[in-house]
């Protein structure tokens, strides 16, 4: 599949939050986004059980052939527990950031790997 490329940096944060409300949708989620542009949260995550995630979603930005995941948590995103979900506009693909672990590799969910995402 051939993929538009993307040209502004805004629009790679909107597409990244519209892929990450379907993959969410996909993997058994409720979401529930944030109607403005500021705040420590893009959405909120709710499976069947009523267990919620806090999400920012960050777009990977290729320098050099390294993914970096742009600005990490605020000091109130850490706080309130906010979970970083990382989108890569080449692939398309989205993982949750696993935070407090240094160079550990990130969780890459599959459709059918719902009941192993963390929450």
């Amino acid at each position: 599949m051939t993929h538009i490329k993307l040209i502004e940096d805004n629009r790679k944060g909107d597409m990244a939050e519209y892929y990450a409300v379907t993959w969410l949708w996909d993997n058994g989620y409720e979401v529930f986004q944030n109607s403005g542009c500021t705040g420590p949260i893009d959405m909120i995550a709710m499976d069947k059980e009523g267990n919620t995630i806090l999400i920012d979603v960050k777009t990977i930005i290729d320098n050099d052939g390294k993914s970096l995941y742009g600005a990490g948590r605020s000091k109130v995103q850490k706080k309130l527990g906010v979970k970083l979900l990382c989108f890569d506009p080449n692939t398309r693909e989205l993982r949750f950031m696993q935070h407090g672990v240094y160079g550990a590799p990130s969780h890459k969910a599959a459709p059918e790997d719902k009941n192993k995402m963390e929450n």
